[in-house]
């Protein structure tokens, strides 16, 4: 057996190969297991679901008595909240952190049923034009962290669906709902953000930098999922005081108004004949 399988040796570390073959490791199984050894019901969570990496949604919730914690939620990392939105119910994760947290969790939800995932995270500035905060409708990110490799080739970008983004941008622009469309910069190490990569995003025209984005597209690309990332631009590295304000209530209602908005667009997208969310071009 080539212990290498899969791997390819490079100079600047192992680039995998192995993008169309199965895992062996499952989430169907994690699941039934977590279930098993807690004593937990198989159950669904709801058909829309929010990554909420700061957690400030699901402290909301909590507060405000507005969110329900889910009894039969398995995955052995999180906990999962149900709030009633415009007449949906929407599962809530809290303080899923990172890309490799974040896709865990995306991996999961979408083994229990989920069927639209939108994620709203903070993020570090980088366009000088933005009046914090300002919300952005990602678009693509450029991959400066780990797990989307192990889901795609190696490349500098992963997109977004295309159909989906255009389609949740015209919903938020007729519910006046303000967003800026760009892409961003997934990092795994925030506090390497030097002023040499930091002005070399900016070059390159991305928005912001987050810790997200680019393994949940990853993700959605190659499993054929359906995930709409926005940041939530906050703060400028914490160079002065005054950062990471995210307005009232820590930004909940705003959360809450985006996935809503997502919802609307991707309804409308799926009952539209002739339109394929997936198509080459979206590719």
């Amino acid at each position: 057996m080539d212990v290498d399988a899969g791997l390819l040796p490079v100079a600047a570390g192992l680039v995998r190969t192995d993008h169309a073959e199965p895992s062996i490791f499952q989430p169907e199984g994690l699941l039934r297991e977590a279930r098993r050894q807690r004593g937990l019901r198989e159950d669904k969570v709801p058909a829309i679901c929010l990554l909420d990496p700061d957690g400030d949604v699901v402290r909301s919730l909590r507060l405000s008595g507005r969110g329900r914690r889910s009894d039969t939620w398995a995955g052995y990392h999180t906990d999962l909240w149900e709030t009633d939105g415009e007449e949906i119910t929407i599962g809530v994760v809290g303080n899923a952190v990172g890309a490799p947290f974040a896709v865990l969790v995306a991996e999961q939800l979408f083994a229990s049923g989920c069927d639209l995932l939108v994620s709203i995270t903070s993020a570090g500035q980088l366009d000088p034009a933005m009046t914090l905060p300002a919300t952005v409708l990602v678009d693509r990110a450029c991959r400066g962290e780990g797990t989307s490799a192990a889901y795609l080739p190696p490349a500098r970008y992963v997109a977004a669906d295309a159909d989906l983004i255009a389609a949740v941008a015209r919903e938020l622009q007729r519910s006046g709902v303000a967003a800026i469309q760009g892409g961003t910069w997934t990092t795994d190490a925030p506090f390497r953000e030097t002023r040499s990569a930091l002005m070399a995003a900016t070059t390159a025209g991305l928005t912001a930098v987050e810790m997200e984005v680019a393994g949940l597209y990853a993700f959605a690309r190659a499993r054929g999922k359906p995930v709409v990332c926005f940041a939530l631009v906050t703060n400028q590295m914490a160079q002065g005081e005054g950062d990471f304000e995210k307005g009232p209530d820590n930004g909940t209602a705003r959360a809450l108004t985006l996935v809503a908005a997502t919802v609307r667009a991707w309804r409308t997208l799926r009952d539209t004949p002739g339109i394929d969310s997936d198509d080459e071009e979206a590719r």
